[in-house]
C-alpha cells in the first residue's frame, strides 16, 4: 500500500506492548494512525479528527469497547468498527455485530487476518461513500441510474446529448438492464422535464384494444364505448411517452404511429377529426429490430426513423465494479425501507455475485439483493443467503480451455525466500535487512518466526 494513503485509523488498546505493535504494523502498511490508551482518550478528540476506522479492545478501563460503538454510532459520519478482546465467544461477537460493529477479532491476533479485515472494511466504508456519491448524484443527473464504469459513463453522455434533440429515440438492451430509467433520464434533463412522462408496456395489451388506448376513441366508436376518452398520446401531450416493448406492436399500428412521427398528429378511433400534438416518442426493446425488419414482423421506415438517436444499454455483466456499486445501493434503499441489522455483504457473498453471469441484468441482481435481506440471519449477506442458482452457480470451462494443474509457491513462500536472500546481502545484520525491506524490526522478526514455525510444521506432516 502507498505511504500516502488518504486512511486514517484509531487503535484503542489498553496494552501497551500491543498498542505499539498494532501502531507499527498498520503504519508500515501506509495508514495514518494514531495510538489511544482507554476510549476517553479517543472521544475526546473525536470531534475535531476524521477517522475511517477504529480498531478498539471490548475489555477497557472506564469506556470499554462496546460503549464505545454506541457513542461512535451518535458521530455526524461515523467511522467503520473492529474489536477486538482475548475473551471473545460467538454470543458476544454476534452481540457486537448486531449492535453496529462492523467485525470482530479474537486474541491472541493473527496479523495477516487483521491486515485483510482492515482492507475490507476500508473497502466497503469506501463504497458506502460512492453510493451516497452516487445517491446524491441521481438528484442532478441520471434518474435512477447508478454506476461509474466506462460503459455507463458513456451512456450518461448520450443520455445527455440526445435529452437536447427533439426527435424519437431508440432504446436498446436487454430484459433487465434499466431501459425505462434511461427513457426517463433522457425525460428529466429534456426540456420537456415539467411535462409528462408516461410509459407503456406495447406487450402488455391486447392487439385489438391498443389503437384505442394509444389514441382514444369518440363515444359509441365501437360496443362499450359509452363516453370519448383521450387516449395515452394525448395525455403525453407535452412530454414524453415511452413506448416500451415495441416489436410487440401490431403492423397496422407501427404504420399509424410514423404517422404520428411525421405528422404530429392523430386520429382517435371512430373520429374523423385530426388531433395535434406534441409529444417525443422514446421506444425500448430487447429484440433485434434488424431482424424484425427483414422477418417482416417489423416496418422498415419506422425502424429507420426510431434509429436516428439510437442508445444501447450495457448489460450488467458489461459493467464492471458497477455490480458491487448497485448490490450496496439496493441493500441500503432496502435498510431504509425495512430497517435490519444487515449492513452489507460478504467477500464471499461478492464473490458468488461476480461469478454469476446475471442474465436478468439489473432487475435480477435487485430481487436477488432484497431475497437475501430477508433471508440474511448476520449482519452480512452470505452466499447461502442468495437464490440457489447464483449461490450454486459454477461457471463453465470447456475441455480445450483447461490447463495442467502447476504447483506455485505460496506468496508466503515467496516472502520468506526474499527474506533469506536479503539477509544473506547484509550478512545477518537484521536492522539493514528491516530498512532495505522497508519493515520494522519487529515485522522482520515476526515473519522469521513465521518462516521457523511454518518449516517445523512441513518437518512433522514429512
Amino acid at each position: 500500500m502507498s505511504s500516502l494513503s488518504p486512511y486514517r485509523l484509531a487503535i484503542v488498546e489498553d496494552d501497551p506492548a500491543l498498542l505499539e505493535l498494532l501502531q507499527e504494523e498498520l503504519a508500515s502498511q501506509g495508514y495514518q494512525v494514531t495510538a489511544y490508551g482507554c476510549a476517553e482518550d479517543l472521544l475526546g478528540f473525536i470531534s475535531e479528527q476524521r477517522f475511517d476506522l477504529v480498531i478498539s479492545d471490548i475489555r477497557l478501563p472506564g469506556i470499554d469497547g462496546m460503549q464505545l460503538l454506541q457513542r461512535l454510532k451518535q458521530q455526524p459520519e461515523p467511522p467503520a468498527l473492529l474489536l477486538i478482546t482475548a475473551f471473545g465467544t460467538v454470543r458476544q461477537a454476534v452481540n457486537a455485530l448486531k449492535q453496529g460493529a462492523d467485525d470482530f477479532l479474537t486474541k491472541p491476533l493473527d496479523l495477516e487476518h487483521l491486515a485483510l479485515s482492515v482492507q475490507r472494511l476500508l473497502a466497503h466504508k469506501a463504497l458506502r461513500n460512492e453510493v451516497q456519491q452516487l445517491r446524491q448524484q441521481q438528484q442532478d443527473g441520471p434518474a435512477g441510474l447508478v454506476g461509474k464504469s466506462r460503459a455507463m459513463r458513456r451512456l450518461y453522455q448520450q443520455i445527455t446529448q440526445v435529452a437536447s434533440a427533439q426527435g424519437a429515440v431508440l432504446i436498446l438492451g436487454e430484459s433487465g438492464t434499466g431501459k425505462e430509467l434511461v427513457a426517463r433520464a433522457i425525460h428529466q434533463q429534456s426540456s420537456r422535464s415539467e411535462q409528462p412522462f408516461i410509459a407503456i408496456n406495447c406487450a402488455g395489451i391486447p392487439a385489438e384494444l391498443m389503437e384505442s388506448e394509444f389514441f382514444g376513441h369518440a363515444a359509441g366508436a365501437f360496443t362499450g364505448a359509452r363516453q370519448q376518452r383521450s387516449g395515452l398520446f394525448k395525455e403525453a401531450d407535452g412530454g414524453t411517452l415511452l413506448l416500451d416493448e415495441i416489436a410487440e406492436m401490431p403492423l397496422l399500428l407501427q404504420a399509424k404511429l410514423l404517422r404520428v412521427l411525421q405528422e404530429g398528429t392523430i386520429r382517435p378511433v371512430g373520429s374523423d377529426q385530426e388531433v395535434k400534438i406534441n409529444v417525443r416518442i422514446v421506444a425500448a426493446t430487447h429484440q433485434n429490430l434488424e431482424q424484425g425488419v427483414a422477418a417482416g414482423t417489423f416496418r422498415e421506415d419506422l425502424f429507420y426513423r426510431l434509429e436516428t438517436f439510437s442508445l444501447a444499454v450495457p448489460p450488467l455483466r458489461d459493467r464492471g465494479d458497477d455490480l458491487e456499486s448497485l448490490a450496496m445501493f439496493y441493500l441500503q434503499q432496502l435498510q431504509q425501507k425495512q430497517p435490519r441489522d444487515v449492513h452489507g455483504l460478504s467477500q464471499d457473498a461478492l464473490d458468488c455475485l461476480y461469478r454469476y453471469p446475471f442474465p436478468g441484468n439489473v432487475r435480477e441482481l435487485q430481487n436477488a439483493i432484497e431475497r437475501a435481506y430477508t433471508f440474511a440471519s448476520g449482519s452480512n449477506i452470505a452466499p447461502e443467503d442468495f437464490p440457489t442458482r447464483i449461490h450454486n452457480y459454477q461457471p463453465e470451462v470447456s475441455q480445450s480451455n483447461q490447463k495442467v494443474t502447476t504447483r506455485w509457491p505460496t506468496l508466503q513462500q515467496l516472502q520468506q525466500n526474499y527474506v533469506q536472500q536479503v539477509l544473506q546481502h547484509t550478512e545477518g545484520n537484521k536492522q539493514q535487512a528491516a530498512q532495505l525491506l522497508g519493515i520494522t524490526r519487529r515485522t522482520l522478526y515476526r515473519w522469521l518466526e513465521q518462516g521457523e514455525h511454518d518449516s517445523d510444521s512441513d518437518s512433522e506432516q514429512a
